[in-house]
């Protein structure tokens, strides 16, 4: 042994006291724990085990086997704990194990000695360093690795709660780049700190031209916004507590010639146990969507109030003139009121049925009740019913004779096709409408083309969104603006898809597709 144990003793608890100042690597920090405790008994080997809420581990070891350490782990399982003076710890099953070793020399290891690694009264583990020769562990032995093992277990517990921290904050930055919402953090100055990736989207701007920036020179409202702003707040006395969350909602300028972004902020103080303000965390929500069901909402009040009240209107007036009893009525003006109590009647019902079509939509979709037909008949059929309807336009059927039936809901493409049909008789004051056939390998396309003024390059992108109405069209037609989301969503119920082909000059020419599941040919 070393004569000096006291001069070594200070020399390895002044480098351990580095160690603890400069490792907050765990495993590194461990490593160099184990060689200096061997070092300082003259051992051979040893290893370090740590104790976690999964159990006892044996983290690093030096001068064994891996067998060994393998065949160790097990037995540390049994170490029981003395909550009320951890330093009291038995190790009794080690020990033993360590002594059935010493007599088989299986590892050419002879005795060893043990002790916890204590920190804040809590064992967080063990070390235990190995002998190859018969001289036994004195006193002084484990007295000055006793001294060593709690300066270590502090330099221990502090990279412990050093990687703690690390994953933690880990965690912290793993949740705000992937929250959907855009998210900034501001220091008790207002100048941004941090901001998250779904913050910079929105902004369309880069991290680094929005960090440190004050508060008010990145969220600029383009008109003041409902509810005080955060300047307004804090210059109020915001927050008073830790509870005191700041909502304001309305539309923000991104940059130049860019459009507005709808959002609603939520402002929550992070304060201190001595009451002072340390950071503000807002939470930016875009509300594009939200501000568009709330127009889609009053367009459908506005829309559908009017188009109920014109047909009821209509129906109470003629009853209530053809009720009067002071009149009498020649039969021509009674079958021509009926006709038109007939017609308003039909329109409320179709405009009914759209409505609750549309509401099963949303609820999960429209049901189809799928069989082989022949399209061409149902479109032939179609065309004879409408012209009766309609002296000012001749319907033309193109259809090829080898043409294939199709599995699809019958019922469900006949509206489809009346609503097409009925669109160009609406939308053109007369001429021709089309109703063509294609086949391809896998689809069957229908198109309907009429001669009327066609569709306004501006109308395409929306004409099949719920209640969308051309402004021009819809000063001198009808409607709820339901039939061709409608047949969007049949038609895309099918697997198909429906677009407006424009022809310039030519009229408007709506096109969908439908697969080909049956290969049947017609008779």
């Amino acid at each position: 042994m070393l004569p000096d144990y006291r001069v070594r003793q200070r020399d390895y608890l002044l480098e351990i006291a580095r160690a603890l100042a400069e490792e907050l690597n765990l495993d590194k920090l461990l490593e160099h724990v184990l060689k200096v405790s061997i070092e300082m008994l003259a051992g051979q080997a040893g290893f370090i085990a740590l104790s976690d809420n999964h159990g006892w581990k044996v983290r690093v070891w030096a001068g064994l086997p891996k067998e060994l350490v393998k065949y160790i782990e097990p037995y540390l399982a049994n170490i029981p704990e003395v909550d009320n003076d951890p330093y009291q710890m038995e190790l009794t099953h080690i020990n033993r194990l360590i002594q059935e070793l010493a007599n088989s020399g299986s590892f050419g290891l002879l005795n060893g000695v043990g002790l916890p690694l204590v920190a804040r009264n809590q064992a967080i583990g063990v070390i235990y360093i190995f002998r190859s020769y018969s001289g036994s562990f004195s006193s002084n032995d484990r007295v000055v690795l006793s001294s060593f093992a709690n300066q270590a277990a502090v330099a221990v517990r502090n990279a412990q709660l050093y990687n703690q921290v690390s994953q933690e904050k880990q965690r912290m930055s793993a949740l705000l780049d992937s929250a959907a919402d855009g998210i900034m953090i501001l220091n008790a100055d207002l100048k941004i700190e941090r901001i998250n990736p779904a913050f910079t989207r929105l902004f369309g701007s880069s991290e680094k031209n929005i960090l440190l920036q004050e508060h008010q020179k990145v969220i600029r409202w383009a008109s003041p916004p409902t509810g005080i702003t955060l300047e307004e707040a804090v210059a109020s006395g915001w927050p008073l507590t830790s509870h005191a969350h700041l909502y304001v909602e309305g539309d923000l300028i991104s940059g130049f010639q860019q459009p507005k972004i709808p959002v609603g902020i939520t402002y929550a103080p992070l304060i201190s146990s001595e009451g002072v303000l340390l950071n503000i965390i807002a939470t930016l929500r875009d509300i594009t969507r939200f501000r568009q069901a709330e127009e889609l909402k009053s367009t459908f009040i506005s829309i559908i109030s009017h188009e109920l009240k014109t047909p009821v209107a209509l129906i109470k007036g003629y009853v209530s003139t053809l009720r009067r009893d002071d009149a009498r009525w020649d039969r021509s003006i009674i079958d021509e009121s009926l006709t038109v109590i007939e017609d308003e009647a039909d329109r409320l019902s179709l405009l009914i049925e759209n409505m609750l079509d549309a509401s099963r939509l949303q609820i999960g979709g429209l049901s189809l009740k799928k069989s082989d037909i022949s399209l061409p008949k149902v479109v032939e059929r179609l065309a004879t019913r409408f012209q009766t309807q309609s002296s000012k336009h001749s319907f033309v059927v193109d259809f090829p004779e080898d043409f294939p039936c199709i599995l699809v809901d019958e019922i469900r493409i006949e509206q489809v096709i009346s609503n097409l049909i009925s669109n160009a008789i609406k939308y053109a004051p007369e001429g021709e409408i089309r109703i063509s056939g294609q086949t391809r390998p896998q689809i069957v396309i229908v198109c309907i083309s009429d001669q009327g003024p066609g569709i306004a390059a501006e109308d395409i992108p929306h004409i099949f969104d719920r209640f969308y109405r051309a402004p021009e069209m819809a000063k001198h037609t009808k409607g709820a603006g339901l039939g061709l989301f409608l047949t969007r969503s049949i038609i895309e119920g099918h697997g198909g898809s429906i677009w407006v082909d424009p022809e310039s000059g030519k009229g408007a020419r709506i096109c969908f597709s439908l697969p080909r599941t049956t290969f049947l040919q017609n008779p």
